[in-house]
């Protein structure tokens, strides 16, 4: 499994496996809300997206942060100006699509769990010792957050969130009759493909994990990942090999 210069040649979806043996349950929010649903004036389309977090981001020096603690549609322009105020706070790069949440992830939890937890939506969970042993291994670009949850047991495991970026995308003929995306809002009209086959050129070099640009919910891992998930024995983690081309 080795990278042909530096551009992995495998690529894989990432997913909780649809039978886990943990009983994990989590209720929690991120501390401080999140970016409004819109009301696209160009697609007509009213949408929030669920899977998209930035841990890192503190609201805590931003006047209105208040707008961003209740979920609710906006209009276009009243989501810009918000999604603005946000964005020097936010990672480089980073989309800010509609429902974008910020701040730690602060809540309960009670089960027991492997080393990851991807099983709640766009929840993405991982042991720290499991994070910490990916790191040694050389998998590059993980950048995990120590959760606030309190459980409910008596001897705990260490959650932390992973904050992910985007990167890469379908390739232009998946699926093969795809409408194009809302020129003003970004959003894409048709579902993840059955049979999905990424776009080589647009995919990164310089991280293992990540999510697809024109998907927030669909988490893709290199060859370099899934070979130290493999080698360290790492669970509660579905491995599914994408096409690249």
């Amino acid at each position: 499994m080795a990278p042909r210069g530096e551009v992995f040649v495998k690529f894989y979806r990432l997913k909780g496996p649809r039978d886990s043996r943990y009983t994990g349950d989590v209720d929690a929010q991120h501390m401080w809300g999140a970016l409004p649903g819109l009301r696209c004036p160009a697609c007509q389309v009213t949408w929030a997206g669920a899977a998209t977090a930035f841990p890192s981001v503190n609201l805590s020096a931003l006047p209105e942060r208040g707008a961003y603690e209740k979920a609710r549609p906006e209009p276009f322009e009243e989501f810009v100006r918000l999604r603005e105020l946000v964005r020097p706070l936010a990672p480089p790069g980073a989309p800010l699509l509609p429902g974008t949440a910020f701040g730690s992830l602060v809540g309960f939890a009670e089960g027991t769990f492997g080393d990851f937890f991807l099983h709640l939506g766009g929840m993405r969970l991982i042991r720290r010792e499991a994070l910490e042993g990916l790191r040694r291994a050389g998998v590059q670009g993980l950048n995990g957050f120590r959760t606030q949850l309190l459980f409910r047991q008596e001897d705990p495991p260490d959650l932390w969130e992973l904050e992910l970026l985007p990167h890469g995308r379908l390739h232009p003929d998946c699926p093969p009759d795809r409408p194009p995306k809302c020129s003003l809002c970004g959003r894409n009209g048709f579902p993840f493909p059955d049979e999905p086959v990424l776009d080589l050129a647009s995919l990164p070099t310089d991280t293992d994990l990540f999510v697809l640009s024109d998907f927030e919910t669909v988490l893709i891992g290199t060859e370099r990942f899934a070979a130290a998930v493999e080698r360290l024995g790492l669970d509660d983690l579905d491995v599914r090999e994408v096409p690249a081309r």
